[in-house]
């Protein structure tokens, strides 16, 4: 058995060994906790505020990579960047989705604020980069073109 394989077994059965004595719960384990209450939101509004904020403000400072027409609106590809210094976290919005909040990300000190996702879109829509720096929240906006069988119009 290759000895990295090894340690990441034995470093795994030690966060099962600690939930089962009661040290750590067992969702504390593996995965960090979610906010249900914001990825059952219906609007930007709604979400912003289960995300702990009052409003966002638009700024230039993130980028967003998306394509104008997605032909395909189950995996449609979105990165995002931010430039604002000291950013915590981004999160993907979708406005016309059954659920607003698609994608929620923490950004731990002194990494690459850029996150890389697929999401899915029911229909063109205006999707949001929102971002969380310094306390502040802000956002930018661009708009997705969903084309029905992959027609592009």
């Amino acid at each position: 058995m290759d000895a990295k394989r090894r340690e990441v077994l034995k470093t795994g059965g030690g966060a099962l060994a600690l939930a089962a004595a009661g040290i750590i719960r067992p969702g504390e384990a593996f995965a960090q906790e979610w906010n249900k209450a914001a990825f059952e939101t219906k609007s930007v509004a709604e979400t912003v505020k289960a995300l702990g904020g009052g409003a966002s403000t638009p700024s230039g400072s993130i980028e967003i990579t998306a394509p104008d027409i997605a032909e395909n609106g189950a995996v449609v590809p979105i990165a995002v960047e931010s430039k604002l210094p000291r950013t915590q976290a981004i999160a993907i919005l979708i406005e016309k989705n059954p659920n607003t909040l698609s994608a929620e990300f923490e950004i731990p000190a002194g990494t690459d604020p850029f996150v890389s996702t697929r999401v899915k879109m029911a229909e063109t829509s205006n999707i949001y980069a929102l971002v969380i720096a310094d306390g502040k929240y802000f956002h930018a906006v661009k708009e997705i073109k969903v084309t029905i069988g992959g027609c592009g119009g």
